[in-house]
């Protein structure tokens, strides 16, 4: 079986959501944070701190966003010196905000100055493992030829690609036929990684790594049903949603942002039930952690689960 990761989603896969994970469905070689953001500060921020002080070192990599070289050698010894094995550079992250500071998917729009990042990045750490996670391009997929030249300089341990273009964020296709030629031009192992929903999606016969990241919330049993495993009971499910609501409240202040978290991750999660409409309207409207509970309670234990796909 090749692996399985689960990707990272800012906001969503945090170490509570991963340690839920685990506990109740597992499936996942590697796990990924949500990108990390070191600076000229040349610190950690105290939430990326707590992401990564929760002894996940043996299936976690930690993922950092920067443009800066110097940035992102500061931070990969730190990890290393934290016990991580890994390191993931993010320029895939489609984001607008991110892109205007020429960070993420941004750094594509310039293959020369990628070329010249990864350079300072391996030289001042040749012995590093480090891994890429990255788009074709910023508006064609005619560009990804160039930015697979760059990659193929480096000894980047792993290239997990998205085949979209910046431009697209998650609509439209992904290109899948520009992941397949990717085998056939570059040296390091690839990963796909892109609307990974079902266990017959056809990426699992790419013989290669697969990523799984919007269709893994969705359905927190995809990668053990790839291995052969069941789908989610709704016994699972509830211990699942309250592993969540339990880790969130125990860090975060006050009802308003647990609610605000649990209401993200139901705009996922929902979707293994149906006729939720309802209980999703008053989710929405909870002012209490004793609304939200009801809500959630109607649906975790009144809706039908959705038939798997």
């Amino acid at each position: 079986m090749n692996a399985l990761y689960a990707a990272p989603l800012e906001g969503v896969t945090g170490y509570v959501w991963r340690q839920a994970h685990r506990a109740v469905f597992g499936g996942a070689n590697r796990y990924y944070t949500p990108f990390l953001t070191p600076d000229s500060s040349l610190r950690f921020q105290t939430k990326e701190l707590r992401e990564l002080t929760q002894g996940e070192q043996a299936d976690l990599v930690p993922q950092v966003l920067t443009n800066r070289s110097d940035c992102f050698v500061w931070a990969a010894r730190e990890l290393y010196a934290m016990g991580f094995s890994e390191v993931n550079l993010n320029v895939g992250c489609p984001s607008g905000t991110v892109v205007a500071k020429h960070k993420g998917s941004g750094m594509l729009r310039e293959p020369a100055e990628l070329c010249a990042f990864l350079e300072d990045v391996f030289s001042a750490l040749p012995d590093a493992r480090i891994s890429v996670k990255t788009r074709i391009g910023i508006k064609s997929a005619d560009e990804w030829e160039a930015i697979a030249a760059v990659f193929s300089r480096f000894p980047i341990c792993e290239l997990i690609v998205h085949p979209r273009v910046q431009a697209q964020f998650y609509t439209g296709a992904a290109q899948r036929e520009v992941f397949l030629s990717a085998r056939e031009m570059l040296p390091m192992p690839l990963v796909y990684n892109g609307d990974v929903f079902s266990p017959e999606d056809e990426a699992f016969s790419y013989g290669c790594g697969v990523m799984a990241g919007r269709g893994l919330i969705r359905d927190p049993a995809l990668l053990r049903r790839v291995r052969g495993g069941e789908n989610a009971t709704r016994g699972e499910l509830v211990r699942f949603h309250d592993l969540l609501l339990e880790g969130y409240g125990a860090y975060m202040p006050g009802d308003v942002a647990l609610l605000h978290r649990m209401r993200e991750l139901w705009s996922y999660m929902a979707q293994a039930f149906t006729q939720t409409e309802q209980a999703i309207k008053r989710m929405r409207k909870a002012k209490t952690l004793t609304d939200y509970r009801s809500a959630a309670e109607s649906i975790l234990q009144g809706c039908p689960l959705r038939e798997a796909q």
